[in-house]
């Protein structure tokens, strides 16, 4: 048998064609003496390989101890990750639900009832949330410990690990002082991270104590991360601690301890704050109206600095109001009843204020109010939802009015909202409707289909609305779909109407019903 030709030589002559680079065989056939080698040496070469010895097979999974899904819960999850919705142009969406908006609600009720993920829809479920991030939380809670062990098999599904405290690695027991010592003491960053918020859930002063005996010695990034955990479970015994944190090297670990120490009312800093903005602000007995006159700070000195104030403004902002605006937003509200004359907080926030200072003080009062999570000042901020003017007497914007009504109790913040769309409508309601506990009462729920209701017959389209649209299927009580089944008829159209708005309309209401009783079905299949 003659030599074959090198794998190489015939790659060569491959890419630059037998009619410039011949073979033994030149002519017509070099082209099929080309094939021919190149399969005899490609068989050559694959029989010349050794048999390697077998990789270890990996562990087995840990076992999941959560009790299996029902069947139809089962089928109904396969179902909604299997749905690919559509991808309809020009606004409109049929009248077919969209499944995989519902994934997120179907993942917090099996959590809820405890149920563990069927093996064979781990893969599915993890690409669905590689895809979602805000489907991660949920996903991962419900796919257990078998979404770590296929996380460290598949690179596509890593971030299961990312999204793990610690990776998705072994924490000791908390209550094992030695094994969390050595782990916090020779552990990678990853699992000291890992262990310390463990153990701050357990046992905060622990953690605290933990924390301290490596303070000094750790990197101005890591002491920021660590000093984070001290969220979980913050009070009065964390004072000391933070205090000394005060004087980090680092800005940012000082502006996080001033942070922290800000939403203790009862801390130093927080009382050396309140005098501070007390100072500025006061009430002006001379006008012939009680008035609250602003007189801003002049420098940000060395002290203001330390206990977290920036002493630099974004740009375009001014020095003083800056500086007013962090003294302010830092104090405790309850300083300011007694500083001006026992009022209450609707009470101050109804005086005038001087000098055009009104929207500076009363957006810092919102800041306080959301950090400190103080109902009364966030009522008092936020006035009544039916006032002219849709911003509100304190807050400067919508989005500080969602955050506002995050203090409120859920039934009186969707009360207010409710309140709020029969004032002003939907256009300005989609931000407020986002904060509001899932399913909606019954009064939000009813405000909100009234005003839909109220769009279709102003003959508008739709999808002008499709974002509401979109919260109702997700948040109405599926308890809603009877009373919506009569909006599921195509309107007569009136002269002024959008032409074929009725029918867009009807498939709107279709797709809101049917959504509905899915949700119905859902809670029904995954109640024991």
């Amino acid at each position: 048998m003659p030599a074959l030709t090198p794998w190489e030589e015939l790659v060569t002559t491959a890419l630059l064609g037998t009619d410039r680079r011949a073979l033994s065989t030149p002519g017509k056939e070099a082209p099929l003496t080309l094939l021919d080698q190149a399969a005899a040496q490609t068989v050559r070469r694959r029989a010349g390989l050794r048999p390697a010895p077998a990789a270890a097979p990996p562990q087995p999974a840990a076992d999941d101890p959560r009790p299996p899904l029902p069947p139809a819960a089962r089928q109904r999850l396969a179902t909604l990750l299997t749905d690919q919705p559509g991808s309809g142009g020009s606004g409109r969406r049929g009248a077919a639900p969209d499944l995989m908006e519902l994934l997120p609600q179907w993942l917090s009720l099996a959590n809820a009832r405890g149920y563990g993920a069927p093996p064979e829809l781990l893969p599915a479920l993890l690409n669905a949330a590689r895809g979602r991030t805000d489907l991660r939380p949920q996903a991962l809670t419900f796919a257990g410990p078998r979404a770590l062990w296929l996380a460290r098999l598949n690179p596509d599904w890593k971030f299961a690990l990312r999204s793990t405290p610690g990776g998705g690695m072994a924490l000791p027991d908390p209550t094992d002082t030695t094994q969390v010592q050595q782990l916090w003491e020779e552990g990678l960053f990853a699992e000291r991270v890992a262990l310390l918020t463990t153990l701050r859930e357990h046992d905060a002063q622990a953690a605290r104590a933990l924390l301290s005996t490596t303070w000094q010695t750790e990197r101005a990034e890591d002491r920021l991360m660590f000093l984070d955990t001290l969220r979980t479970g913050l009070c009065e015994a964390d004072e000391p601690f933070l205090e000394e944190a005060l004087t980090d090297r680092s800005r940012n670990v000082r502006a996080t301890a001033a942070e922290l120490l800000s939403a203790l009312p009862a801390s130093a800093l927080a009382a050396r704050m309140a005098a501070r903005a007390a100072s500025c602000v006061a009430v002006d007995h001379v006008a012939s109206t009680p008035t609250l006159t602003v007189e801003a700070p002049h420098e940000c000195d060395a002290a203001m600095e330390r206990d977290g104030v920036v002493a630099k403004p974004p740009t375009g902002r001014g020095e003083r109001s800056w500086w007013l605006g962090q003294l302010v937003d830092s104090a405790p509200l309850n300083s300011w009843q007694g500083r001006l004359g026992n009022r209450t907080p609707t009470e101050i926030v109804a005086l005038p204020v001087a000098d055009d200072w009104r929207g500076e003080l009363h957006a810092a009062w919102c800041r306080a109010a959301v950090r400190q999570r103080d109902a009364a000042w966030s009522r008092a901020l936020l006035g009544t939802p039916a006032s002219p003017d849709a911003a509100g007497p304190g807050a400067v914007s919508l989005a500080e009015r969602a955050k506002l009504l995050a203090s409120l109790p859920s039934r009186e913040r969707a009360d207010w909202v409710a309140g709020f769309i029969a004032a002003h409508g939907l256009s300005e309601a989609f931000q407020l409707l986002g904060v509001c506990a899932v399913p909606w009462a019954e009064p939000l729920g009813r405000a909100v289909v009234d005003a839909l209701n109220i769009a279709r017959d102003a003959g508008s389209y739709p999808w002008s609305f499709s974002g509401v649209m979109g919260l109702a299927e997700r948040c109405l009580d599926p308890a809603e779909a009877v009373r919506l089944e009569a909006l599921t008829a195509v309107p007569d159209e009136s002269e002024n109407a959008s032409p074929g708005a009725g029918g867009y309309w009807s498939e709107a209401f279709q797709r809101l019903v049917t959504t509905l009783r899915l949700r119905a079905a859902i809670t029904t299949e995954l109640t024991p």
